[in-house]
């Protein structure tokens, strides 16, 4: 039942299906708990159902607040206990174009027109400043368009048109998602297109029922705002493992050669290659690792990218590995070379035998039943929402960057029989400063993918992060990290709670990029430096451990911390008296 939440979906199975589908998913285990209100301007109560069961599918148990038919308006401006009880992480506010009930009237003037148009984004201004006591990110439809247009082509450039005022607010809305830190926008303007108006849109269950789409799209929208929360909680894929012959290009390149594989505009096959391919390089842009998994002679798999129309080439990959192991072997190979979770990766294969073998030996790798066709491949990777993306920050243009330098820095570890003279010899600087508005995104990113080297593993969204770093009983430090091979980025996050003449240690992270490299030392140090500053005299550590996180389980031990006790939900607590600390020596520079 569980695999009808895949793409493509079967809406009206997934709608039958629903109870069984939601009973199967309970079965497993939720280690993380979720509260997503939904304030809906038409009737909600089918689209939560769908949107619980892809929640799920993704690992989260999750409960609701579901306001009353059409009363959004109402529950996000005024006073609303029941809702402020309820504490939620995140709010969904449900509108469409039936929301918009004043348009200008034909013999309307320019002036009129701005007034009624100054109105509506009043009206959603005055909700999303309002929503702002929740401290969570809020997800706001933009604007689908209606069925009927009564001015025709006209409606779509004259003031007077529905199209124009709603396009008008959609560029508005847009405008305001990029200052509002909170704000993310579900784009059903792109996802009503995407279905066809005509499908989009159901008149009869319009006026019986008030849903504002059809049922046949509700299963469409719920995974696009599921997309939308994972991304935020940092749970989006970070790989891209690809087979090549027939993948990558048309043919297989060992049998046909290099001039016989189909790929370029000579051919409609060779054409739709090259688009996957052009795709699949904008997503490495955008900072999704590359990697090449293909039984094949390493030689002649390499060759295929030196195609005069190959838009990926051989140094676009951080990983690739063309051999006669299995597959699910080489991918294993692949995650532990760039340093990354196998529930990180997707892998993408025209052949279903080898699909199958991967999924079933490598349940948390992502392997999406594309077929053969590569007319559809670029669907299954949109559809399924594995790269959705929330923010842009740079550490995310150059993340393929970083992952190929620290596969040097293995390499050349191997050269050195003491490990002391090799972290010497990357000759390693150090930027360790308090939060800057500048890299909040980033912080905000790295303490929710953060899962090896992380003490608490506590999440924080991003509007959260903002107050902790403007805060004064706080001590935060994020960490960057350049040594001789390159700049690793910000690669370090650590904030602390002051309580009287104690600093509790509230998060404590690094990325697996820059582990067993010192840069724990250093930050612990210049932790350290901040509570003198503050005239502290004790810092408090909590471990909580993970599935994932036993790698810190004796840090605090190691940084001369003492044990105080092991709490009831299994968290270990730790206590430093600062004036017992001995700075520890690291072979870093601090800037």
């Amino acid at each position: 039942m569980v695999e009808l939440l895949n793409y493509p979906f079967d809406s009206s199975m997934i709608h039958r299906k629903c109870n069984r589908i939601r009973n199967e998913l309970m079965k497993g285990a939720f280690t993380n708990e979720i509260k997503v209100a939904v304030l809906g301007g038409s009737t909600t109560n089918q689209l939560v159902k769908i949107i619980e069961l892809f929640l799920l599918k993704e690992g989260f148990l999750v409960s609701f607040y579901e306001s009353e038919y059409n009363k959004y308006y109402e529950d996000a401006a005024f006073d609303n206990q029941t809702l402020l009880d309820f504490k939620p992480d995140f709010i969904y506010i449900h509108t469409t174009h039936h929301n918009i009930t004043e348009y200008s009237s034909l013999k309307a003037t320019n002036e009129e027109i701005e007034i009624i148009f100054e109105n509506q984004i009043s009206k959603f201004s005055s909700i999303w400043n309002s929503l702002e006591k929740y401290n969570c990110p809020i997800i706001q439809n933009n604007f689908d368009l209606p069925l009927n247009r009564s001015l025709g082509n006209l409606d779509s450039y004259q003031p007077h048109g529905q199209t124009y005022f709603l396009n008008k607010l959609n560029h508005f809305f847009a405008k305001e998602a990029q200052k509002n830190k909170s704000l993310y926008i579900n784009d059903i303007n792109y996802l009503s297109a995407l279905f066809g108006l005509n499908n989009w849109h159901n008149k009869n269950i319009w006026f019986t029922a008030k849903y504002a789409i059809s049922y046949e799209a509700i299963p469409t929208l719920a995974n696009n705002i599921v997309g939308i929360i994972k991304s935020i909680l940092g749970r989006s894929k970070k790989c891209l493992v690809l087979d090549l012959d027939n993948t990558c290009w048309g043919g297989v390149i060992g049998d046909d050669g290099l001039n016989g594989i189909k790929l370029g505009n000579e051919s409609a096959q060779g054409e739709a290659y090259l688009t996957f391919q052009a795709y699949v390089n904008k997503l490495r842009e955008r900072g999704i690792i590359l990697a090449v998994c293909s039984k094949n002679n390493h030689e002649i798999a390499k060759e295929g990218f030196t195609h005069s129309d190959s838009i990926l080439k051989f140094e676009d990959f951080t990983s690739f590995k063309a051999n006669w192991d299995p597959k699910y072997l080489n991918i294993e190979n692949i995650a532990n070379e760039i340093n990354i979770g196998l529930d990180s990766i997707v892998f993408m294969d025209d052949n279903p035998v080898e699909r199958n073998i991967v999924q079933s030996q490598l349940p948390s790798v992502s392997v999406p039943e594309i077929g053969d066709d590569i007319l559809n491949f670029i669907d299954y990777i949109e559809r399924n929402n594995y790269f959705e993306v929330v923010n842009l920050s740079n550490d995310d243009l150059n993340r393929n960057k970083f992952y190929k330098e620290n596969i040097i820095r293995k390499k050349q570890k191997a050269a050195f029989e003491n490990y002391d003279q090799f972290l010497l010899s990357l000759k390693m600087n150090a930027e360790i400063k308090p939060f800057s508005n500048v890299y909040l995104d980033r912080i905000t990113q790295l303490i929710n993918k953060t899962n090896q080297f992380n003490l608490t593993t506590k999440r924080y969204k991003l509007i959260e992060v903002e107050k902790i770093s403007k805060n004064e009983m706080f001590i935060t430090l994020y960490g960057k990290l350049t040594d001789k091979f390159g700049d690793n980025g910000l690669t370090s996050v650590m904030f602390g709670k002051i309580t009287n003449k104690t600093c509790v240690i509230d998060t404590w992270l690094m990325s697996c990029r820059v582990l067993k490299r010192d840069m724990e030392f250093a930050m612990f140090n210049k932790f350290v430096e901040k509570c003198l500053s503050k005239n502290l005299n004790k810092i408090i550590g909590i471990y909580k451990r993970t599935a994932k996180n036993n790698m810190v389980s004796n840090l605090f031990s190691d940084l001369g911390f003492e044990y105080v006790k092991e709490k009831s939900d299994g968290s270990i607590i730790w206590e430093l008296k600062i004036k017992n600390y001995n700075s520890i020596v690291n072979k870093i520079n601090i800037n």
